[in-house]
């Protein structure tokens, strides 16, 4: 629906916190009555482009068996010729009609309970969030529009400035602007969730302390671990964090300096937000989907035109090029979730600090926002 990145395609608390933890679990804790919440996803086919709808039976089928309860789905305006209002009314309405046409499979997310809903009927849950502002207009009262047709999750801008304030590739960091104060207070009269992914540094810190409501960082890095403008400073991860809010680590190449991450390039990642943030406000929101890869070297030629795409469109960030894969290549597909929880057993985490990087701070957020 959104032509971005990945839907074209298919976080002296310090570093005690993780050397108090024991040196090894004796086994990965079995996920699969855990509510597992995925903060930036999607759902889609990566070897097929183009369809009008995207949820197939191998689509759904590999979502099931991915363990994934609920997943914040890119809708609306992210970058393009489209006019944004336009765009991202059409968006929703689309996506609401494909959910009515999958009621066995799939459940639109509205409140912490359609999760747990959700997760109680083995059902894919989808929350419906928007990754750049631009849609506004001029017009602060168009986030009561969006309320209303069920969009829960808003984050103010993307990688360059909009009319909100400066993303993360905006050279000024100028920060958020008096029009973005104004959203941020519709927003959070609508108990919508305000996300901060793609900002800059000024913006962020900002809109924290502008925010009566907790706030997020949907899908990010730690700067301090790999210094790219897509992750953010400890400044921002730790006000967020002592603001109530919630940081999502995500697969993505900027986890590592040289664009290839790994698993372990995640744990890293997650092992410094926890030590800055605390256990409690963080999670994963991965920016990618489940669906496994046919043909990874077919797949590359796809990568490499999206990424010019991206460049052309002046919306790409530093860290992503040709030869990057917008996902981390030994932690994909269906079994992606299991081998994080086991790989983060493997590290000495205890099943109930995994179990709520997997999904319970993201619910503990979205309840303080959302309300029960």
């Amino acid at each position: 629906m959104t032509i971005e990145r990945r839907a074209m395609l298919a976080g002296a608390a310090g570093l005690a916190a993780t050397s108090l933890l024991p040196a090894a679990a004796s086994a990965a804790p079995d996920g699969r009555k855990w509510v597992i919440v995925n903060a930036l996803g999607g759902l889609a086919d990566p070897n097929i482009q183009g369809v009008a709808d995207p949820f197939s039976p191998r689509v759904l089928g590999e979502a099931h068996a991915s363990g994934v309860t609920a997943i914040n789905c890119t809708l609306g305006y992210v970058a393009g010729p489209a006019e944004p209002f336009e765009k991202s009314v059409t968006d929703v309405a689309e996506m609401d009609m494909l959910l009515r046409r999958y009621p066995r499979e799939l459940l639109k997310i509205l409140s912490i309970a359609d999760i747990r809903r959700a997760k109680a009927e083995k059902k894919v849950g989808i929350i419906y969030g928007f990754q750049n502002g631009a849609m506004m207009g001029k017009d602060a009262a168009r986030v009561d529009i969006f309320a209303n047709m069920g969009v829960r999750i808003f984050q103010l801008t993307y990688n360059p400035a909009n009319q909100l304030g400066d993303g993360s590739m905006a050279p000024g960091n100028r920060g958020l602007t008096p029009f973005g104060r104004d959203v941020i207070e519709r927003l959070n009269a609508q108990r919508m969730i305000v996300d901060l992914s793609h900002s800059g540094e000024k913006t962020c810190l900002e809109a924290a302390r502008a925010s009566k409501a907790p706030i997020s960082i949907n899908h990010t890095g730690c700067r301090a671990v790999t210094d790219l403008p897509r992750n953010k400073t400890d400044a921002e991860l730790r006000l967020v964090a002592e603001r109530g809010g919630f940081i999502g680590i995500y697969f993505m190449p900027f986890l590592n300096i040289s664009g290839h991450a790994r698993a372990e390039d995640v744990l890293r990642h997650i092992d410094h937000a926890v030590n800055i943030c605390g256990e409690d406000h963080v999670g994963i929101g991965t920016d990618g989907t489940v669906g496994q890869i046919d043909d990874l070297q077919a797949y590359e030629a796809v990568l490499a035109k999206e990424i010019a795409e991206r460049r052309a469109a002046g919306i790409s960030a530093a860290g992503e090029r040709p030869d990057t894969y917008p996902f981390v290549v030994d932690l994909r597909g269906p079994d992606q979730f299991r081998k994080l929880i086991g790989l983060l057993a493997a590290r000495g985490y205890s099943s109930r600090r995994i179990e709520k990087i997997m999904g319970l701070n993201f619910l503990r957020h979205a309840e303080s926002v959302w309300g029960g």
